[in-house]
């Protein structure tokens, strides 16, 4: 077979290349989308209170969607442009880490905004965790190891730290959606007071851990493996090159300056931020759709599922055709426990503030789905390489979650 991995540093190109100008990080593709979104943040504050007022006009309610959607939609893509430019500064696994986080603290903002909204939103937090396990781990990892098993074969990836992801999957998931059927101090579903604040606190303390090993001591077991050990014994330097960049090429190698590493960090928040001010109308705005259509109550968490997670979706099957599959987990399986864990804290706190029920409990037939991809998952991520035959099981479970939408 070719030798296809990358070759030494030292014999690919200077590792002092020339860092990216600032005016090429402030080009127009970068400042008209955000001013763009801006200006929809300008004219919600401005007249949204008027036209939003309860009750909305439908007509008003279809345009002011579908203008704030597309604003929170360009800002997320925009986000995820600038998160991955980091991810090729600071290298894996913090660069995929800033993503993932940006993501999820998206989501965490679009489920509160929903909970704290004037709509009955006791479900919502369920729905939403729910939609993103069943849309990331079966729709984008599905999708991703399809596509990229398609096109490489079996792929490799390092199973050190996939573990640890679907230790703290199995966890999260059991607790959040699946515990709560089980207990009978409160309504069913849902939790006590002192089980929230106890399930809340001991959620938090396990991703804080989880985060803090992930990003020191057990680093490296997030990077993509070496193809063969004849390439490590080969080109050590540049494997540990390799490792430190997660395959992410030579950008990470050129060491951008400072001054590129701030600009593109103050671009990550000025594009966050829109979303956060523009959550409250669209949490508004899906309560109002969703009762004039005569839609599942579930459709908006699923909905916000979507919304958020459509930009790093791309950016994991995009990972996946360039043979980058521990980049693929770290987006997918990272997202999910990233999601679980900040959600989790914050929907239980803001329910025990407002004193409004939190209900988390799934369904039978959604905790079969649970089951079922928890032990998919184990089966896909303890094999010694993925392949698009695990990509085509996972996508099986997602097409059966999209049916039972419609059809319980």
């Amino acid at each position: 077979m070719p030798h296809t991995t990358r070759p030494h540093p030292s014999t690919e190109a200077p590792t002092t290349a020339p860092a990216t100008p600032l005016g090429a990080v402030l080009a127009p593709s970068t400042l008209v989308p955000l001013i763009a979104v801006w200006l929809v943040v300008a004219a919600s504050v401005i007249v949204g209170p008027g036209l939003l007022r309860d009750p909305v006009a439908p007509p008003v309610a279809a345009v002011s969607f579908v203008v704030i959607l597309a604003a929170i939609v360009v800002a997320a893509f925009r986000v995820v442009h600038e998160a991955e430019h980091l991810a090729r500064a600071l290298g894996e696994p913090f660069g995929t880490l800033i993503l993932t986080l940006s993501i999820v603290i998206i989501e965490v903002i679009l489920i509160a905004s929903v909970m704290l909204g004037p709509g009955e939103s006791t479900t919502i937090a369920r729905d939403s965790l729910f939609a993103v396990m069943m849309i990331i781990i079966n729709g984008v990892l599905g999708a991703a190891l399809l596509v990229g098993g398609l096109r490489h074969g079996p792929q490799r990836y390092n199973r050190e730290g996939t573990a640890q992801y679907l230790g703290m999957i199995v966890v999260f998931t059991l607790i959040a959606l699946v515990l709560p059927n089980a207990t009978t101090s409160a309504a069913a579903g849902s939790f006590s007071d002192v089980q929230a604040l106890g399930v809340a606190v001991l959620a938090a303390a396990a991703y804080a851990i989880f985060l803090g090993l992930q990003t020191t001591k057990n680093s490296e077991l997030f990077t993509q493996p070496s193809p063969t050990a004849a390439t490590m014994s080969e080109a050590t330097s540049g494997a540990m090159s390799e490792a430190t960049t997660g395959g992410m090429g030579n950008e990470s190698a050129a060491h951008p300056s400072r001054s590129i590493v701030i600009t593109h960090s103050a671009l990550l928040v000025v594009t966050v931020l829109p979303i956060v001010l523009l959550s409250h109308d669209l949490a508004t705005l899906l309560d109002v759709g969703i009762a004039l259509l005569g839609a599942p109550a579930t459709l908006s968490g699923v909905l916000i599922a979507l919304i958020v997670f459509t930009p790093e979706a791309v950016t994991a099957i995009r990972a996946s055709l360039g043979n980058e599959t521990q980049r693929t987990i770290n987006l997918g399986l990272g997202a999910f426990v990233s999601t679980v864990g900040l959600t989790l804290p914050a929907v239980l706190v803001i329910g025990l503030i407002t004193g409004e029920t939190v209900v988390l409990g799934e369904s039978a037939a959604n905790t079969v789905l649970i089951a079922a991809t928890l032990a998919l998952s184990i089966v896909t991520f303890t094999s010694k390489r993925t392949n698009a035959l695990h990509g085509v099981a996972h996508l099986v479970l997602f097409g059966v979650f999209a049916l039972l939408i419609f059809s319980p």
